[in-house]
């Protein structure tokens, strides 16, 4: 049974009429299938899905990120690598399965994948906890990634979550450490990391594994700092002025490539992932293996230097920097007095003076 979202009504109404055009054996007794009817309807489907999804808003978006049909992280990982193992357990706590992590082969070649999984079910959203992971998830991810640098495997992420789990627990095991320790493990690596956001990136749940030298967006994907309800609720005390919110956010993946957030956006066929899964798993197996490709030469120190340029460009491009291509020495400049009082305590007679100059004040306020 197809899901359609609330402006697809009109879609809804045509697909059913062309399911009852194709069975023989519907309500008017046994008769001729209409091809010519078909095509036609099927036609018309296809323009007003090119119609709807060439003019969707940021708060549509949104509702086509979150499809409940959308491919997910296990799609993908079952179907673009080989020899995949999972690995399970931080080390510390216990194992999370709201992230799937584990070393597979890309085209003969080995890498790390790890996968923020929803789950396609009731049962395993559940188990998944809604693709929500707690602290033992990110230690996990941090252990793994940690051991793929030291063998020098590149390591990709698909990222799709709300937001790192808010409860009780997790906070009482260090949710917030474990986000911020997960981002400086990212920065730190010196092999390829690849991020791609198939469907939600929400908040530091999404820039904990995001942290990569290239961050890709599949088009109707969201990546946001809060989901649109929270930010509606936070400013305005309305959770449903959505649509203004998820405008405010520019949290689409036009929006975010326009402002160099996000380097690539990954076509979808029209009307979503969802309804053309293998056309979605060949376009992102192309980007996989472009991205791949432009750092096989480079050494770890030139990968590490991409990552860091790559954040710290950001927002510049309208600033007073005008040397953009290389901000590894990027370094905070002292005014004329903080310069003046380092080289002034460097020299070992301007310290003895300037001591001898105290106990001599000392002496004189206290004993005169």
């Amino acid at each position: 049974m197809k899901n359609y979202l609330n402006f697809e009504t009109d879609i809804k109404n045509l697909e059913s009429e062309v399911e009852k055009l194709k069975d023989p054996y519907n309500q008017d007794g046994l008769s001729e299938v209409d091809t010519k009817k078909i095509s036609e309807s099927q036609k018309e489907i296809d323009i007003k899905l090119q119609e709807i999804y060439s003019n969707l808003d940021p708060w549509q978006t949104t509702l086509v990120a979150r499809h409940e049909d959308r491919p997910k992280a296990k799609f993908f990982i079952d179907n673009l690598f080989e020899d995949f193992i999972p690995l399970s357990g931080d080390r510390f706590y216990g194992e999370d399965k709201s992230v799937l992590a584990g070393f597979a082969k890309f085209n003969e070649k080995s890498v790390l994948v790890i996968g923020q999984e929803k789950g396609d079910s009731l049962e395993t959203r559940i188990e998944r906890n809604f693709g929500m992971m707690r602290p033992e998830g990110y230690r996990k991810t941090i252990r793994l990634m940690n051991l793929a640098n030291k063998f020098n495997i590149p390591i990709i992420s698909l990222i799709d979550t709300p937001g790192a789990y808010p409860g009780v627990g997790a906070e009482e095991r260090g949710q917030a450490e474990a986000i911020a320790k997960s981002i400086e493990c990212c920065m730190s690596l010196n092999v390829p990391t690849l991020a791609i956001v198939i469907g939600e990136g929400g908040s530091g749940g999404a820039i904990a594994l995001a942290s990569s030298n290239k961050v890709i967006m599949l088009e109707n994907a969201i990546y946001s700092v809060i989901s649109p309800e929270g930010c509606a609720t936070i400013l305005w005390r309305d959770p449903k002025r959505t649509l203004e919110a998820a405008k405010a956010m520019k949290l689409s993946s036009k929006d975010l490539l326009e402002l160099k957030v996000i380097d690539e956006i990954i076509p979808e066929p029209v009307g979503g992932a969802h309804r053309d899964r293998d056309l979605v798993l060949e376009n992102v197996r192309r980007s996989i293996e472009n991205n791949l490709n432009e750092f096989e030469n480079m050494s770890g120190e030139e990968v590490f230097n991409h990552r860091k340029n790559k954040f710290l460009i950001i927002g510049r491009t309208k600033g007073f920097i005008n040397q953009l291509d290389d901000l590894s020495t990027l370094s905070m400049k002292n005014n004329k007095i903080n310069s003046f009082i380092e080289k002034f305590f460097k020299s070992k007679i301007n310290l003895a003076i300037t001591a001898t100059a105290l106990v001599l004040l000392s002496y004189f306020i206290f004993f005169l």
